[in-house]
């Protein structure tokens, strides 16, 4: 039978997190870079200054490296959300909030080469692998359903908070697609255009209010 993939490594000593962390990272810009399937153990191996076999002591196959990649960038984005909704603020400065955190992770952070990950690589995974990171996806959009429908509750929005979820994190995530951060339009412009494109309402009320 064969193991199942998990976002753990397969054993740990005192002093490898780091390297585990640098191969999850370099893992993830090499993805972006030339795609899963065309990036080799050896390619990756190298890239963090290790001998093919080594790589192996942090985890048990190819497949778990690209979960692991997707896991770090969901995990990150689902703590500091955590703290976002449980921080000071009303609905809208914590709606507001959560998506520039969004938006920054992609830009800036490791939300963008593992969006990509998910986007692209998504049928590399087997089925279980798949699952545990949908379950990731799952608790992160669990943030945003809440922000969006206290919100709601608040009359600062109006519609179907499922529809409102998918339809402003999917073109957040999409951006990955499409978007340079040095070409015309520069990182902190884009994330307000798509600010107010994706809550008018919102925003129109906010300004509104004395």
């Amino acid at each position: 039978m064969s193991q199942q993939p998990s976002v753990q490594p397969v054993a740990h000593r005192p002093g490898e997190e780091g390297r585990r962390n640098e191969l999850i990272l370099t893992a993830a810009r090499l993805f972006r870079e030339q795609g899963y399937e065309r990036t080799t153990v050896r390619e990756l191996a190298g890239a963090v200054g290790l001998q093919s076999g080594s790589l192996f002591h942090h985890f048990r196959n190819k497949e778990e490296i690209l979960l692991a990649v997707m896991a770090n960038g969901i995990q990150s984005v689902i703590e500091e959300g955590l703290a976002v909704l449980e921080g000071d603020g009303d609905p809208a400065q914590r709606l507001i909030a959560l998506f520039r955190l969004h938006m920054h992770s992609l830009i800036y952070g490791v939300g963008g080469n593992a969006m990509h990950a998910i986007i692209f690589e998504w049928r590399s995974l087997s089925p279980s692998a798949r699952l545990r990171a949908r379950e990731l996806a799952d608790a992160y959009e669990a943030l945003w359903h809440r922000a969006i429908t206290e919100a709601l509750a608040a009359g600062l929005l109006e519609g179907d908070p499922v529809v409102l979820r998918k339809f402003v994190l999917g073109g957040m995530n999409h951006m990955v697609r499409w978007y340079k951060s040095d070409g015309r339009i520069p990182p902190e412009r884009l994330i307000e255009e798509m600010l107010t494109a994706a809550f008018p309402q919102l925003l129109s009320r906010l300004r509104e209010t004395p």
